[in-house]
């Protein structure tokens, strides 16, 4: 799970973080890591105790029409990922060659080292978790050199991440910091993880090993988010140490003292610089030397290849989940890098490298405002009692995660308002923006007013919008009335645990529809 939070855009998002408010978003990053480990623990949880992962339970759970929007959302957040890798890879293939490999090649590179990774997949997922931790081990080395040779403040690094705050909070600030909830928690990644704890057996019929799994899960994401929030801390330190407060004159000369060849992206005046991946590099090679160039482009690189297959992964449970579809994954890679190929390459041949790395920042943002299409199914399904029985959530869980479905709408909501306050003054703009949003708003509410009923609100169920399916929870084709037969004349507690979940889950959903 670590290169779920790994991808080109994290280490965007970290590099904003340093040169913008030093050290002090430091608090916000292992902030966000935290929440994001608590949503991918409800991830977990869901697969383990059901069977089922997250988007198979919002096919059976969700109407056809309201199921359709929620894909639609959730491959939108896909896609948007994967022109992150897009990005940062092209980068990464322009840094290492020198400028001698053109932004729009690299794009293009992209499309077969994706391919190399479909191949590597016929060797079993074993072998490509190993592969994926040496990518891991690579972004360790590379980033953690940085953070070596940039030599940091420890005081200020510890202070950053202990004690919030973000000196003074400028609009750059808390546009950044508010964008690093989107860039950590994507909501791909936690439809992903519900489905890989899928990978292990486990005996669901035996509630001590449901428990066992849950807690070996946990442990396992938490040291995997352990090693991306030091692999973040790392970059976003770098950066807050040679880069805050500086001027593109002072970059400028420094780059010149050194003979680099990239001096030109600095320009000779006082005002503040503006930074991205491909500046962040040229920086560090111009501040550090030229070694540490070329090791921040092996570290975008691991991060871009890394984040390929979290995507190719989701996607495909992703739509054979939702729309019971089933695509080979070569099918389902070209689909969706196609459509994250063409815009990216039309901006890196037509507009340039500034343009292409602001991408990322709209993309951060993207994510964000997808966010909720994971959050709030993951609170509904996991606080179900006839899904979930003595695994639904508990009192915390519940309020921690409602809080931050609170607080990540209201984030998006603070960015509708920025977008809208730089666009165009033109009537077309604001009506076409007011419908969106309307829409917007409309489903997250349809979304809402299911997941207050799950978490105890049952006068709601009452309103007559958008009656529920009758789903039939066939979990692992289980034959209810079998089991219901076999449960009379079983003697096992365990198992007698386990089949009255299922059974408990058909006797509430007809007398739901009964209703």
């Amino acid at each position: 799970m670590s290169i779920a939070y790994l991808d080109p855009g994290n280490i965007e998002s970290d590099l904003q973080s340093g040169f913008v408010a030093e050290f002090q978003l430091l608090w916000m990053l292992l902030l966000a890591t935290c929440l994001g480990l608590l949503l991918q623990r409800l991830a977990a949880r869901l697969g383990v105790v059901t069977g089922l992962h997250l988007a198979e339970v919002c096919y059976r759970e969700y109407p056809k029409v309201p199921r359709i929007i929620l894909w639609i959302m959730v491959e939108i957040a896909i896609i948007g990922s994967d022109m992150q890798e897009v990005i940062g890879t092209a980068i990464a293939y322009n840094l290492l060659s020198n400028g001698k490999i053109p932004l729009y090649a690299g794009v293009l590179i992209t499309i077969t080292d994706t391919f190399l990774f479909l191949f590597l997949d016929k060797y079993g997922l074993r072998k490509l978790e190993a592969f994926f931790a040496s990518l891991i081990l690579v972004m360790a080395v590379t980033f953690g050199y940085e953070y070596v040779v940039a030599s940091p403040d420890q005081a200020e690094v510890l202070k950053g991440l202990f004690i919030p705050g973000c000196g003074p909070c400028t609009t750059k600030a808390t546009e950044q910091a508010v964008g690093i909830l989107g860039a950590v928690i994507m909501p791909h990644n936690i439809y992903l993880h519900s489905a890989l704890v899928k990978s292990r057996e486990i005996d669901r019929n035996k509630k001590k090993e449901i428990k066992e799994a849950n807690m070996y899960f946990f442990i396992e994401a938490t040291l995997a988010l352990l090693v991306s929030c030091i692999i973040n801390i790392f970059v976003v330190s770098v950066f807050a140490e040679g880069l805050y407060g500086k001027t593109n004159y002072e970059i400028y000369q420094q780059c010149e003292e050194r003979d680099s060849p990239y001096s030109y992206v600095f320009y000779k005046n006082s005002s503040v610089v503006e930074m991205d991946l491909h500046k962040g590099g040229v920086f560090l090679g111009c501040a550090y030397g030229k070694a540490a160039l070329y090791i921040w482009a092996i570290g975008i690189l691991a991060a871009g290849q890394s984040s390929t297959m979290t995507g190719t992964y989701a996607g495909q449970f992703v739509m054979e989940g939702f729309l019971d579809l089933q695509w080979s994954r070569w099918k389902r890679v070209l689909l969706t890098r196609s459509i994250a190929i063409v815009p990216t390459i039309f901006v890196a041949t037509f507009r340039g490298v500034n343009q292409l790395t602001g991408m990322n920042d709209a993309l951060n943002v993207l994510q964000s405002l997808q966010l909720p299409f994971a959050l709030i199914p993951i609170l509904t399904f996991t606080s179900v009692n006839s899904l979930m029985g003595d695994f639904k959530n508990g009192i915390f869980s519940k309020v921690v995660a409602s809080a931050l479905a609170v607080l990540v709408m209201s984030v998006n909501l603070y960015f509708v308002s920025v977008f809208i306050g730089v666009l165009p003054q033109n009537w077309a703009v604001y009506t076409v923006i007011a419908v969106l949003l309307g829409l917007y708003i409309a489903f997250i509410m349809y979304l809402t007013w299911k997941c207050l009923i799950s978490l105890g609100l049952q006068c709601l169920a009452r309103i007559p919008c958008c009656p529920a399916p009758a789903a039939e929870y066939e979990l692992e084709n289980f034959n209810w009335k079998k089991e219901q037969n076999r449960l009379l004349t079983s003697d096992s507690e365990e198992s007698i645990y386990n089949t009255q979940i299922k059974i408990n889950a058909i006797e509430q959903i007809s007398e739901d529809n009964k209703n």
